[in-house]
């Protein structure tokens, strides 16, 4: 298959079997190269791991799902190195070229499979987030994205990061097909969405750059007309610096956990930021991890007693993708300031769908609902019937 876009790892094509029929018959879809997929190696975005990977002889259960379901596999994509970015580069194999601003990058680390569906190669593709992996280039790439309840979808059969964070999630270009995959990863049937409570909380959008909230308000309005007035959240916001650091902490020590001793035994070539990434995360102290973990708990209990059942309304990030050429400083301002807002549900374990819904500057930027764990079908329905709803607008 002819990649012109760099979203997939240049693997000889296998046959992968897969239904004659079923509810995802007729579709194609893509897995970010964490997954084993039998007759491919994984090589999880670094040439050393690819070599000694071998050849898979079991496909991860979630793909394994959904070929039973009649969807047809294309290919592995690329991956930020480890998963352990959020940009979309990656020293060893390049970029992949963002579907909806070329010249931007894709975000990470799931970019390949974003990059597949917003070219439009595929029909949706899986990807992993941890920190925001599949939510940041779903709203850079202009696509539908799901970090479902961690541990609702299995990822037995997929290279780790950080043990209690790591999630499975996919991307979609249309809430048809977002909802199809849904229905099949999800184990429950769509429920009612009539009298669901949305709330909003200002200081979540306030924060963002005068673009992107003069893009989003607009979006804000419509989801009101459609769904019924938000509920306003005054509360002071959790100190923003302290649980970013906690999110630091028990990813990088688990991070290291999880790859350290193999990047020491073979001395793994990595690309510089993520190196300092695993480097201070082999420095954080057991103590210091638990202390982290109960800042998470206390963290969690917050949200829980402040939203309650309600979903929560929020920006996905803080604005468009950054350019291709922008510098590594910009790239890790960026993704810090996203983490302000991807760090609710990651701390918390909640769902977050993410759908594109408005543009800023000329670039795809998406708004997110959040809400209680185990209400990921409930999501994923809200932000079809809202872009089916939209849709009609237009």
């Amino acid at each position: 298959m002819q990649d012109d876009n760099h979203a997939f790892m240049p693997y000889p094509p296998q046959p992968v079997p897969h239904a004659l029929s079923g509810p995802l018959s007729g579709m194609t879809f893509a897995v970010k190269d964490l997954f084993d997929v039998a007759g491919y190696p994984t090589g999880g975005g670094n040439p050393h791991l690819l070599a000694l990977s071998g050849i898979k002889r079991r496909t991860a259960p979630v793909v394994q799902r959904l070929l039973d379901n009649g969807a047809r596999f294309i290919g592995k994509t690329h991956t930020s190195e480890l998963a352990y970015s959020m940009s979309g580069h990656n020293v060893h194999y390049g970029t992949p070229r963002n579907g909806a601003a070329p010249n931007h990058i894709p975000g990470g680390s799931s970019s390949g499979s974003a990059s597949a569906v917003s070219n439009g190669v595929c029909d949706f593709a899986l990807g992993t987030d941890t920190g925001g992996s599949v939510r940041t280039p779903a709203s850079y790439c202009g696509l539908f994205g799901l970090r479902p309840t961690h541990g609702r979808i299995s990822l037995d059969g997929c290279q780790p990061l950080c043990a209690t964070m790591d999630t499975c999630g996919f991307f979609a270009q249309t809430p048809e097909v977002f909802r199809a995959v849904a229905d099949c990863l999800l184990d429950a049937k769509p429920p009612a969405i009539a009298g669901v409570a949305l709330a909003c909380h200002d200081a979540l959008f306030s924060r963002l750059p005068l673009r992107s909230q003069q893009a989003l308000l607009p979006v804000r309005q419509r989801l009101e007309r459609v769904f019924g007035t938000f509920t306003p959240l005054n509360a002071s916001l959790p100190d923003i610096d302290e649980i970013y650091l906690a999110f630091r902490q028990i990813q990088g020590f688990e991070a290291w956990q999880a790859q350290g001793e193999t990047i020491e035994r073979y001395g793994l070539q990595l690309g510089p930021d993520v190196r300092e990434r695993f480097l201070w995360g082999k420095a954080v102290t057991p103590a210091q991890y638990e202390a982290a973990c109960q800042r998470r708990e206390h963290f969690t209990r917050w949200w829980d007693a402040l939203l309650g059942d309600a979903i929560l309304v929020l920006p996905t990030v803080p604005d468009g993708a950054p350019l291709l050429t922008a510098q590594a400083e910009e790239i890790e301002t960026t993704r810090r300031l996203s983490h302000d807002l991807l760090l609710i549900s990651v701390m918390t374990r909640r769902p977050q769908v993410t759908l594109p819904v408005a543009q800023a500057g000329g670039l795809p930027l998406g708004i997110s609902f959040l809400g209680p764990r185990g209400s990921d079908r409930l999501l994923v329905e809200l932000a079809v019937a809202f872009a089916q709803g939209d849709k009609d607008e237009q």
